[in-house]
């Protein structure tokens, strides 16, 4: 099983009236970015519903329900009446359990419910070969400056 930490706190539990919401509860808590996880696309259009497909990122990536709605700041009976279709899922979280799952299930879910076929804009290949070459420029603005100091010249 894939252990959740949250980076930030979520803030005391205390009731509040509805007029005037604590800071704490509008911020989102900072959860750590899973591993990358593959997810069969079939398996996710087998999904009937996103509710399915959230249930499906959360269980290839092996994380508890308690994990989940602790690490994503969700009350536990909300999180209960989420998982019985009582409830919706709150939107603004969506990313953090994508990020903390490390897949994208239901992002995908949601792109083929829509008729939409879902790829990266870059492959992980093409971002690593970007992010290479940034680095060898770096390297080389370095070297030409190392250079010109070791020259006298002005850097």
């Amino acid at each position: 099983m894939t252990s959740v930490s949250v980076v930030a706190p979520i803030g005391d539990r205390q009731p509040r009236s509805k007029d005037s919401p604590r800071v704490a509860d509008r911020q989102l808590p900072l959860v750590e970015k899973g591993e990358p996880v593959d997810v069969d696309p079939a398996l996710v259009r087998r999904q009937r519903s996103m509710l399915g497909a959230i249930q499906l990122c959360l269980q290839v990536a092996g994380i508890a329900d308690k994990e989940a709605h602790l690490a994503l700041g969700i009350d536990a009976g909300h999180w209960s009446r989420i998982l019985s279709g009582a409830a919706h899922f709150p939107l603004d979280r969506l990313g953090p359990l994508m990020d903390m799952a490390g897949n994208d299930a239901p992002l995908q879910w949601l792109a083929h419910s829509r008729g939409y076929e879902l790829r990266p804009l870059e492959t992980t290949l093409e971002r690593e070969v970007r992010e290479l070459r940034e680095e060898l420029a770096e390297e080389k603005r370095k070297a030409r400056w190392m250079a010109d100091i070791m020259a006298g010249r002005p850097a």
